[in-house]
C-alpha cells in the first residue's frame, strides 16, 4: 500500500527548510571568513591615502599626556596601545575614530596601562594604528600597513622624549603597541647610550618578538633587579596547543630593512613577567601577584586584584598559563571584539610588582 503523495505546497517547506538549514550551516562554517572579508578595505596598499598624521604638539593626539596617579614615582612612561580599529574603509585608523576611541579608553588603558600607573607620569599616543584586519592575514598589503604605523610611533616617541630630557623612563607596549615598541628599542634608544642609561625596563605584552633580535645593549630581563632590559612574553593558555602552532606560524618580526617577515624558526621571547626572567621552570600559582578586569575604571583608580590564582611557565617561546575559572576573565563582545587583547590582565599585579622592582633597582644605581 503507498503512502500519500507530498503536495505541491509540502515540497516547497521542505525545500525551504533544506535550504535554510543549508545557509544556517554555511555561515557557521564561513562566518569568520565572511566577517574578515567585511575588513578588508578592498584596495592596495600602494594606492590608499591614509588618513591624516597627527600633530603630537597637540594634546588631542595622546590619550594620556604625563598623566599621573596618587602618589606616583618619578619615571616618565611611553605606552603603546594595541589594537582598537576593526577595519572596513581603512588600511590604518584614523585618529580619533570614535569606536576605536572608546575601545581605547575602557578597555585598554585601565588593564594595560594602568599597571604603569604607580611610576609616574604615562603618555600614551593615538597612532594611525594598523586595523584589524591587519592582523588576520599575512597579505603584503597589511604587512606594509603594520610597518606604516611606525612613522606615527616613533615621532611620538620624539616628541616625548623632548619632555623629558632627563630621569628614568620605562617604555611599554601591549600587542601592535609591543611590536613597535621592540623597534624603538633597537632603533632609538640602543644607539642611544644616554638613552640607555635612563631606561628602567621595557615591557612588550601579548606580542612576539624573535629572542635573537634584541640588542645585546638592551637584552631580556634575567632576574628582577636588572635594569635596562625586557620584559616580553605572548601568553597563550595551558592545553591550547593549536593557538600556539598558530600564533608562532603567523608571528611577523621586523627585519633589520625595517619590514615585517616571518617568524619561521627563530626562538621567540618569553620573559614571565611572574618571576621577571627568561626561566622555563613552571611556576605555581601562589607567586602570581594578581589578575584583574579593570575595564572602565578610570585612570588612576587602583583595581582590586585577585592573586594566586594563575600557573605559568615560559615554554617554547610562549607564555603558558592556567585558565581562571571566573566570569570576569571571559572574552565576550563582538567577533571583532574576542580578536584583539583580552579586556582583562592576567599579570596586572605582576607586572606593577616588577616595574617598581625594577624603578627601585635603577634608582638604588644611581644614588637616588
Amino acid at each position: 500500500m503507498k503512502g500519500p503523495r507530498l503536495t505541491f505546497r509540502q515540497w516547497v517547506g521542505w525545500i525551504g527548510f533544506a535550504l535554510v538549514f543549508l545557509l544556517t550551516a554555511a555561515s557557521a562554517v564561513w562566518r569568520g571568513d565572511i566577517l574578515r572579508a567585511g575588513l578588508d578595505p578592498q584596495v592596495p596598499f600602494q594606492t590608499y591615502q591614509p588618513p591624516p598624521a597627527p600633530d603630537y604638539g597637540r594634546p588631542d593626539a595622546w590619550a594620556l599626556r604625563d598623566a599621573r596617579a596618587t602618589e606616583s614615582g618619578p619615571a616618565a612612561v611611553f605606552f603603546v596601545h594595541s589594537t582598537t580599529y576593526d577595519g572596513g574603509r581603512h588600511w590604518n585608523g584614523p585618529i580619533g575614530h570614535p569606536e576605536a576611541d572608546a575601545w581605547l579608553r575602557r578597555v585598554v588603558l585601565p588593564n594595560y596601562a594602568g599597571p604603569f600607573a604607580v611610576l609616574g607620569a604615562v603618555s600614551a599616543p593615538r597612532y594611525r594604528q594598523g586595523s584589524l584586519y591587519t592582523r588576520l592575514t599575512l597579505r603584503d598589503d597589511a604587512r606594509e600597513a603594520r610597518a606604516f604605523a611606525w612613522r606615527d610611533v616613533v615621532a611620538a616617541f620624539e616628541a616625548w622624549i623632548e619632555r623629558h630630557p632627563d630621569g628614568p623612563i620605562v617604555l611599554a607596549g601591549v600587542e601592535q603597541g609591543g611590536e613597535l615598541v621592540e623597534r624603538l628599542l633597537r632603533e632609538r634608544v640602543a644607539p642611544d647610550p644616554a638613552l640607555r642609561q635612563r631606561l628602567v625596563a621595557a615591557y612588550l605584552m601579548d606580542v612576539v618578538v624573535p629572542a635573537d633580535g634584541l640588542s645585546p645593549l638592551v637584552p631580556a630581563c634575567e632576574r628582577r633587579e636588572q635594569t635596562g632590559c625586557v620584559v616580553g612574553f605572548s601568553p597563550v593558555s595551558e592545553g591550547n596547543d593549536g593557538a600556539a602552532r598558530r600564533r608562532l606560524r603567523r608571528a611577523l618580526v621586523w627585519n633589520e630593512r625595517g619590514r615585517l617577515v616571518e617568524l619561521g624558526d627563530r626562538e621567540a621571547l618569553c620573559v614571565n613577567p611572574v618571576t621577571g626572567s627568561t626561566s622555563t621552570a613552571p611556576v605555581a600559582a601562589r607567586q602570581n601577584r594578581g589578575a584583574t578586569n579593570a575595564t572602565g575604571l578610570e585612570w588612576g583608580t587602583h583595581p582590586a586584584l585577585l592573586a594566586r590564582e594563575i600557573a605559568t611557565q615560559c615554554r617554547d617561546g610562549l607564555l603558558r598559563y592556567s585558565e581562571p575559572d571566573r566570569e570576569s576573565f571571559r572574552q565576550s563582545g563582538s567577533w571583532a571584539d574576542r580578536r584583539k587583547s583580552r579586556p582583562y590582565n592576567l599579570f596586572y599585579g605582576d607586572i606593577e610588582a616588577d616595574a617598581k622592582a625594577r624603578l627601585a633597582a635603577w634608582q638604588a644605581g644611581r644614588g637616588a
